[in-house]
């Protein structure tokens, strides 16, 4: 793969410059002369602000140090929410918002009156276009509005906000409600759904039909750089990793699945390598070019997920030479696509931000090894839960007929109406106990009951960040937080792989850069929060931030 070499100012841009620089000498201003043609938003899924310091001698220009040297960087950004999951990190990302306002909790919740799993992105009442005909995707139960909702509805409503990723719930909160398309892969394939269009665009058959995607069977993935430079990640093989989807737990792996020709398998295998990003970069170029992104008489939005990084980090873990070397394409790929909308639109009619979902835990076998004294591990959430099932059989009895207590998805405990009737007890009068005895566990940090949390009495130190997950409607009856370095494990009995979704720094602790129109260049090392992205694009822009948005401009002034 090429990347691109950033072309000199134009005389526009020089124009652009020095007028700039004219209001810097004037004093404050609250709005930018001219909005860029085309705002890029760019979101990683799983990456740590750590790996920006930790891999940065291998980084090309153009890529990561277009922000690093040319931008603004703000290296203590948090997501200040105790569920750092995709679902939920997304959300936050153009609303402004965390899930207090916006809803989504997780990837994942429970109907507090069926107990049926909720998908945070799913619409029964649509139907996917390009895929299998299943049920669609769509923002029906994301409750906040985004930048591209917001300047649709009062600046622009013709400019065209198209949101990607390899991941549908990535890609829809993205978004918003107004998107004029958000697009997402199955099984090699870039679909929507019939909230957003009424048919799939040409183009984008043509883009599935071409066969991109098929083109990677049997490629084999090595390293980019010599072994030796990936030494300070330790062994290339380590107890902890996953060999799943056929990939094995070191360098070389090639990419088929496991198989001799095409399979569900091979998509397995290609999304959980560094090549999904490579042609989800292209479909984002074909879409700058086929709907003329940023070269119209308006200001677009185009926002991209890469998804690859978090479906590597899961699998090999963020000290791993695997989540060094999908980093090290990943800033190959950014610098490729940057210089493509240098030559299409021009960076200096561009604003470009990067920031990422969430972290990620290091595989808990790693750090028990190397501090044999610091707790570290898997929870099984079945464990736990009967646990507080027989804490609860010994106070109030058992239910007849092995009747069940509890349901939970992560973080969230919800009481069982039918248990509670047959008690004849109310939830205010058992979700005391319910925490008392998730406290008694050894893994648990901390636990607060519905009642708190309505209130606003959650206090410590993760108080604030559980609130900040925490919707009446939808979360549980008691809230929970493991101890650092644990994760609750769904997959019974595995012992592979490393997750992500509690309120510590290496989960929470993100990128937050920017490069172009209206932003001051610069690094700043106050704590900002996610939050603040959304509010600042919309002051570029001109218009009032989303509606729920609790954040702050990061650049309120000119001087």
């Amino acid at each position: 793969m090429k990347y691109w070499v950033l072309k000199p100012l134009t005389a526009a841009g020089v124009g652009v410059l020095v007028a700039t620089f004219s209001v810097m000498l004037t004093g404050p201003v609250t709005m930018i002369a001219a909005p860029p043609k085309l705002v890029v938003v760019v979101v990683i899924d799983q990456f740590p602000q750590v790996f920006l310091d930790r891999f940065s001698e291998h980084f090309v220009d153009g890529g990561f140090n277009l922000f690093l040297r040319r931008g603004a960087v703000f290296s203590d950004a948090r997501m200040r929410h105790a569920t750092s999951s995709t679902g939920s990190g997304h959300a936050v990302v153009l609303s402004g918002s965390y899930a207090s306002e916006n809803g989504i909790i997780g990837n994942d919740w429970l109907d507090r009156e069926t107990y049926e799993g909720i998908y945070c992105a799913s619409d029964p009442g649509s139907l996917s276009l390009g895929g299998d005909g299943a049920a669609g995707r769509s923002p029906r139960l994301f409750l906040a509005t985004t930048v591209g909702d917001q300047w649709k509805t009062f600046r622009s409503p013709h400019s065209r906000v198209i949101a990607i990723s390899d991941k549908d719930r990535a890609a829809v909160m993205l978004g918003g409600k107004l998107a004029d398309a958000a697009y997402w892969s199955v099984n090699g394939r870039f679909v929507t759904s019939d909230y957003y269009l009424y048919e799939l665009p040409r183009w984008v058959e043509d883009f599935n039909d071409s066969g991109r995607v098929e083109s990677y069977f049997g490629k084999v993935w090595d390293r980019l750089l010599p072994e030796d430079a990936y030494a300070t990640q330790g062994v290339d093989d380590f107890l902890g990793e996953s060999p799943g989807n056929g990939l094995g737990r070191t360098f070389p792996r090639t990419i088929n699945g496991g198989g001799d020709e095409i399979s569900v398998d091979f998509y397995h295998a290609f999304y959980a390598s560094p090549f999904c990003n490579e042609v989800l970069a292209e479909f984002a170029k074909e879409a700058i070019v086929r709907e003329a992104l940023g070269q119209r008489e308006v200001t677009d939005i185009l926002a991209i997920s890469f998804s690859g990084n978090d479906k590597v980090g899961h699998s090999f873990g963020p000290d791993s030479h695997e989540v060094m070397d999908v980093t090290l394409r990943t800033d190959r790929i950014l610098a490729d696509l940057f210089g493509f909308i240098d030559d299409r639109v021009g960076l200096e009619h561009a604003t470009i931000v990067l920031t990422a979902d969430h972290g990620v835990m290091p595989i808990p076998e790693k750090i028990l090894l190397a501090r044999d004294r610091l707790p570290a591990g898997r929870v099984e959430i079945g464990d736990l839960l009967q646990a507080v099932e027989r804490d609860l059989d010994d106070r109030f009895g058992p239910l007849e007929n092995g009747g069940r207590w509890l349901a939970a998805v992560p973080g969230n405990v919800y009481l069982r109406e039918s248990a509670l009737g047959s008690k004849g007890l109310a939830r205010i009068d058992i979700e005391d106990v319910v925490k008392s005895s998730l406290l008694k566990r050894p893994e648990v940090q901390a636990a607060f009951t519905r009642t708190q949390l309505v209130h606003g009495k959650a206090g410590g130190l993760l108080g604030p960040y559980v609130a900040n997950s925490f919707y009446e409607g939808r979360s549980g009856d008691v809230v929970f937080v493991l101890k650092a370095f644990h994760f609750l494990n769904y997959h019974p009995g595995s012992r592979t792989g490393t997750d992500h979704g509690s309120p510590y720094s290496y989960d929470t602790h993100v990128p937050l850069l920017w490069f172009g129109v209206g932003v001051e260049p610069g690094v700043y090392t106050r704590p900002v929060g996610v939050e603040d992205l959304a509010p600042t694009l919309t002051r570029i822009l001109g218009v009032t931030p989303p509606v729920l948005s609790r954040g702050r401009d990061l650049f309120p002034a000119v001087r």
